[in-house]
């Protein structure tokens, strides 16, 4: 585990952000196994919900279509045959759509637009996205926070138990048992805008989201940026669809410290 003194300053360079993720696995080698990355394209592929995040497709991804797409958005090895150890995230794909997702954030920020938030890794990727919720606000953007009453039932999806809808720096999670859930399901985010369209609320001009909070706002025709794992193919696919405007790869669960860089690097290049 490295910080670098360039953590606390306005600007650094793209080499060094890169260099920072590959350090700590966020990016290059990461902990991702290969062969559960080929078993979720299969998936994909085969139309499991589990993987589609609440996502259709115009196409008929195939698993040959899947690898190829990830090994052109995400960095992994192309070769089915490669099949077992580490997997790998090229760190330029990663610095490079960091940049697009700061110049969304930019624009959004400058004519203090209203955002909706969610994070189906709130255990890793709530430390990306809460301080960007909080440099949004005091940009003057609103951050929305409907359906704060949302329960959960049982469902499809990997979801095994009941769950309620909850915010923290506004910026949405599942909540079981008096702790943060880890969810891929997309049913929290359609009833934050199920109940976005019984009230007068605009729709949000931007989310930031991840996993199925990002595959149901994609679906539901928003624009969306966000973040995803060289396991889950479905965001890829929607960023090659056109229903996501930008998937970024990184892996999503290593310690949230760790991602201080990947917030200072969005905020500066954003000018939050």
């Amino acid at each position: 585990m490295t910080s670098p003194a360039w953590l606390t300053t306005a600007r650094w360079s793209r080499q060094a952000l890169r260099d920072y993720l590959v350090a700590n696995a966020i990016a290059g080698t990461v902990a991702t196994r290969r062969q559960d990355s080929l078993a979720k394209y299969q998936r994909m592929a085969a139309g499991d919900p589990q993987c589609l995040f609440g996502l259709t497709f115009v196409r008929a991804w195939t698993f040959a279509d899947v690898l190829a797409e990830m090994s052109r958005r995400c960095g992994v090895n192309p070769d089915p045959a490669v099949r077992s150890g580490p997997d790998y995230i090229d760190p330029e794909l990663t610095v490079g759509r960091l940049s697009a997702m700061a110049v969304r954030l930019g624009e959004v920020a400058s004519v203090r637009g209203t955002i909706l938030m969610g994070t189906g890794h709130p255990a890793g990727l709530l430390a990306i996205h809460a301080p960007l919720s909080r440099r949004l606000r005091a940009a003057g953007c609103r951050v929305l926070t409907p359906a704060v009453e949302w329960l959960g039932q049982p469902g499809l999806e990997d979801d095994t138990e009941s769950g309620e809808l909850r915010y923290l720096d506004r910026v949405a999670v599942v909540s079981r048992n008096a702790g943060l859930a880890h969810t891929h399901a997309p049913r929290a985010m359609q009833a934050m805008l199920a109940a976005l369209g019984d009230t007068t609320e605009p729709m949000p001009d931007l989310v930031i989201a991840d996993h199925g909070f990002a595959g149901a706002a994609g679906a539901a025709g928003l624009p969306v940026v966000g973040f995803a794992d060289c396991n889950d193919p479905a965001l890829f696919a929607g960023e090659a669809e056109g229903t996501i405007d930008v998937a970024v790869p990184l892996d999503d669960n290593v310690q949230p410290l760790l991602y201080e860089p990947v917030t200072a690097f969005l905020v500066a290049e954003a000018g939050l």
